[in-house]
């Protein structure tokens, strides 16, 4: 599985902001989904108590006819950031997205409701879509990030990092 880091550029609030919350996230100060159906929880059997919330499904993206729209946690929609709509995760909470037929994977942050089609699981951003290799739908596995999941908070501040250093010319 490939991570694929994403260059952005922005400005130093928006930076900041992504410095902020990778800050968080590393605290493991995130917000967590909800109980899941037991056919998307995959058990842990050597630990036994521990389990992992994953979902499988077809996403779609959404561009340019919301861009500067407000989402659902108050910020204004940008389609080139890695953002999605998912129905019942917490907002702000990052997810992992994995096209299933590259095995491209990208962190994205929930800060939407959506997405609308009954059929789908997730709406990401063009920017998001485009990264994993999505141009119109696709089959995807959702995985949240937990506190003390050692290697995708190292992917997730992996991915973050790479952009914030080529900006800053690093």
């Amino acid at each position: 599985m490939k991570i694929i880091p994403v260059q952005r550029g922005g400005n130093a609030s928006s930076r900041l902001g992504v410095a902020v919350v990778t800050l968080l996230v590393a605290l493991g100060v995130t917000a967590s989904a909800s109980d899941p159906s037991p056919s998307q929880m995959q058990k842990n059997s050597e630990q036994g108590k521990t389990h992992k919330w994953y979902e499988i499904g077809k996403a779609s993206w959404y561009g340019r006819y919301f861009q500067g729209k407000k989402t659902a946690n108050g910020e204004q929609y940008d389609m080139n950031g890695l953002t999605c709509a998912h129905r019942s995760l917490p907002l702000n909470s990052w997810v992992k997205v994995t096209n299933l037929r590259n095995r491209k994977s990208i962190f994205v942050r929930v800060n939407d409701r959506g997405p609308l089609p009954e059929d789908r699981i997730v709406d990401l951003s063009y920017g998001a879509a485009k990264a994993v290799g999505i141009t119109g739908l696709g089959r995807v596995k959702l995985e949240t990030l937990r506190p003390g999941d050692s290697e995708m908070m190292h992917q997730l501040m992996a991915q973050i990092r790479l952009p914030l250093m080529a900006t800053q010319g690093l």
